[in-house]
């Protein structure tokens, strides 16, 4: 079985347009719906047919596409059962542990709440593919519109159990800024800094920082990272639990 190929653009102002396309079905989706322009006019580049969306939570910015798309493609639209209210023109839903088939792989739905109480992830183990939308980020996490600390903590604790090889696409290009941010709390991690100046010339170049990966977020991203004793020590908050220390992170960087 060959390797899905995928093509991620930005779109919108900041948002990331995905296609995933597997040359052996013809199958491709779209992880989630910013721009159905921009999206189409991808597909019509790759010659590629859109066969499914995949809608990660309720937000505008990431569903809006959705009924361009469905009158001009086609597509099977999945989405997350707790939103299912909150977004029309699904034709799935999945929850928390249920599982679905893309182009004859298995595709297992994440629920993570924190940035929407019921913002979904969607992971290809076979692939090593997470597609991560507005809860985890390069060096960030999701701001929380809807959920609490706890909830979004234990949503990245969910994402940090895979496997460091896993491959992450996030729904928005914010890892300059985050970057920056990770650096006032973190400052003496030299794998940090290093990250940062790449960064920074990437950015100068307008080349997109993303994907990611799992294990270079665990050792920079200070948002996973609560029990580190340096970040502690910096906060001030030695004794404090891995939760608390993440929603000072969280409340540091909305006010950042």
């Amino acid at each position: 079985m060959k390797t899905l190929l995928i093509e991620q653009f930005t779109c919108r102002q900041d948002n990331f347009g995905v296609l995933v396309h597997d040359p052996m079905t013809g199958d491709t989706a779209a992880i989630d719906a910013p721009d159905a322009a921009a999206i189409e006019n991808h597909l019509a580049q790759s010659e590629w047919k859109l066969t499914h969306l995949l809608i990660t939570h309720h937000h505008p910015d990431h569903v809006e596409g959705i009924p361009a798309l469905k009158e001009k493609c086609g597509p099977l639209v999945i989405g997350p059962e707790p939103e299912a209210s909150k977004i029309s023109g699904l034709d799935e839903t999945y929850g928390d542990g249920d599982h679905f088939t893309f182009a004859g792989r298995r595709v297992d739905v994440i629920h993570t709440p924190g940035h929407t109480l019921g913002h979904v992830c969607y992971h290809i183990a076979e692939e090593k593919l997470l597609f991560a939308a507005d809860t985890l980020f390069a060096l960030g996490c999701g701001r929380l519109f809807e959920g609490t600390p706890k909830d979004m903590w234990t949503s990245l604790q969910k994402l940090m159990a895979l496997p460091d090889d896993t491959t992450i696409y996030c729904g928005h290009e914010y890892t300059l800024a985050n970057a920056r941010f990770a650096m006032s709390v973190d400052p003496n991690n030299a794998a940090l800094a290093e990250r940062f100046e790449r960064i920074t010339e990437m950015r100068d170049k307008g080349i997109a920082t993303l994907p990611t990966a799992m294990g270079y977020e665990k050792r920079t991203n200070p948002f996973l990272r609560p029990d580190d004793p340096k970040i502690r020590a910096h906060l001030g908050m030695k004794d404090a639990s891995d939760e608390e220390v993440f929603a000072e992170l969280r409340r540091r960087k909305d006010n950042f």
